[in-house]
């Protein structure tokens, strides 16, 4: 019956292994996931029953649930395989995980000022197109694509005049 032994009473007494299978359901990810998470040595190895299956320890649920949050805030599998091999050494590797952390908030703060700069940008274009578009009869050519040459040679000149000053 798996991983549990049922007694007289009908209570359940958990083994303190789990097959890959319990395990993935338990930590809401699939089978192939804690083997790749074994390859990368993320996991240990797991022991191997009689007929081969893979059994791991309860404690490794705890695990694939860290791996699990660590992915979901931002860290890489390479950047985890770093750190967690640090921490199964016994160092405690919390300077480099937050310095990690803060590295991506910096990323992610320049991602966002990118991405405004370019919303800015598309609003000058859209209103630039609608000036255009109010000068052009229904049916009739506003080479609106076209006009991007030119209000990119105006915010190249515009841009080449600030850094002079």
């Amino acid at each position: 019956m798996g991983s549990r032994v049922y007694s007289i009473v009908g209570s359940v007494k958990e083994q303190p292994y789990l097959r890959s299978g319990e395990l993935a359901r338990l930590s809401g990810v699939s089978a192939d996931t804690l083997r790749h998470y074994e390859r990368l040595k993320l996991l240990p190895a797991p022991r191997r029953s009689s007929n081969n299956y893979r059994l791991y320890p309860r404690e490794a649920a705890d695990r694939v649930r860290l791996i699990r949050q660590a992915l979901a805030v931002g860290f890489s599998l390479a950047e985890l395989v770093q750190v967690l091999k640090v921490r199964d050494s016994g160092g405690a590797p919390c300077r480099q995980v937050r310095r990690l952390l803060g590295e991506k908030l910096s990323n992610m703060d320049q991602r966002i000022a990118d991405l405004l700069e370019m919303r800015d940008r598309l609003r000058q274009i859209l209103a630039d197109w609608d000036k255009r578009l109010d000068g052009v009869p229904d049916g009739a050519p506003a080479r609106l694509l076209e006009s991007l040459t030119l209000l990119e040679s105006r915010s190249n000149s515009t841009n080449w005049k600030r850094k002079q000053s």
